[in-house]
């Protein structure tokens, strides 16, 4: 089993690796050569680890093992529930999802073909399709492009959202799971890695994300107003880049969920391991726009079906992740941040 699982087209390691050329010298411009190739076969052998298979399909979703691919068809649909969602939804017969589709066991895309979105996040949208009566397209976007775009582009945002107070000034939420923060480090922490004190160290995380801001650039500014440097942030647009820098030795820590942070390091043959314990366990959900209430409240219902007749459970424990599992849905619950 490998770490990550990555549509290496989009993001060719020559450009993420590339070391730029030394005109001085011959036999250094070789050695830089050597080391780009020798990082660049580290990170292309992680990404092909991710074609582990399940039992549930051959081509290989690094789903845990026996995990089965959720079948939608498994979920009848509510026709009273159907009668909630909105005129321009019903009409069109389909549920268009935003997702970030690199942050597995989640949301991610099949090793089989690079394409298909799968995970836990990827089943619930369709269960919850199913109930209201609706097909679900899934299309992959940046994490940080979601929220803006509610309603234009997108019916919801299905993409590991932590319920903030920030963002629930641009967007309904959902709430459907709950997760805290985790760090993890290389196995061993040979630099000493202190989440006490992490002014100065090299960081990784997802742009965008609720780690990325406020919890590191908080941290950073009290580094600051300490007199000591900040946080040397590297902020990704993809959770697998974000994950492959700390393997490759780009960074000394990364900050991600707990059930992803658990999963990559999972994955990881043996490379990476926890930093400090799990904190700050907060709502996560699913986005709806502002201005459409309605829909947020077909999906809280629906989502509360799911709970109620099982099948939220059976697609949690089969990634793997029930210990993130609600005993209902709300629509925009109280946060603390």
């Amino acid at each position: 089993m490998g770490l990550l699982t990555a549509k290496v087209s989009r993001f060719p390691l020559a450009r993420r690796f590339a070391v730029p050329r030394n005109k001085g010298s011959k036999a250094m411009d070789m050695k830089k050569l050597k080391t780009t190739k020798a990082t660049a076969l580290v990170a292309a052998g992680l990404i092909a680890l991710t074609g582990c298979t399940s039992a549930s399909e051959a081509g290989g979703t690094s789903q845990p093992s026996g995990a089965a691919t959720f079948d939608p068809a498994s979920v009848s649909k509510d026709d009273a529930l159907a009668a909630l969602v909105p005129d321009k939804i019903k009409s069109k017969g389909t549920l268009v999802v935003g997702s970030d589709t690199t942050y597995a066991p989640a949301e991610f895309l099949a090793a089989s073909d690079g394409q298909t979105a799968v995970g836990y996040d990827i089943d619930i949208a369709k269960a919850i399709g199913a109930t209201l009566g609706l097909k679900v397209e899934v299309q992959t976007s940046g994490f940080d492009g979601i929220l803006p775009a509610l309603g234009p582009k997108y019916d919801l945002g299905v993409s590991s959202f932590f319920i903030t107070k920030e963002r629930s000034k641009a967007a309904n939420f959902v709430s459907y799971f709950q997760a805290g923060t985790q760090w993890a480090t290389q196995k061993g922490n040979p630099k000493n890695v202190n989440l006490d004190d992490l002014c100065g160290k090299p960081v990784s995380v997802q742009t965008g994300t609720f780690q990325e801001d406020p919890d590191i650039s908080g941290r950073s500014a009290k580094c600051v107003a300490a007199g000591k440097p900040p946080i040397e942030v590297v902020s990704l647009k993809n959770q697998t880049d974000v994950a492959t820098r700390l393997v490759t030795g780009g960074v000394e820590s990364m900050a991600a969920g707990s059930i992803t942070t658990a999963y990559a390091i999972a994955q990881s043959d043996g490379k990476l391991q926890t930093l400090g314990d799990v904190y700050g366990a907060s709502p996560v959900g699913i986005a709806v726009a502002k201005d459409d209430l309605p829909l947020a409240d077909a999906v809280a219902q629906a989502m509360n079906k799911l709970i109620k007749d099982g099948s939220y459970k059976k697609i949690l424990d089969a990634w793997g992740t029930g210990t993130g599992s609600i005993e209902k849905a709300e629509v925009n619950p109280q946060v603390n941040k």
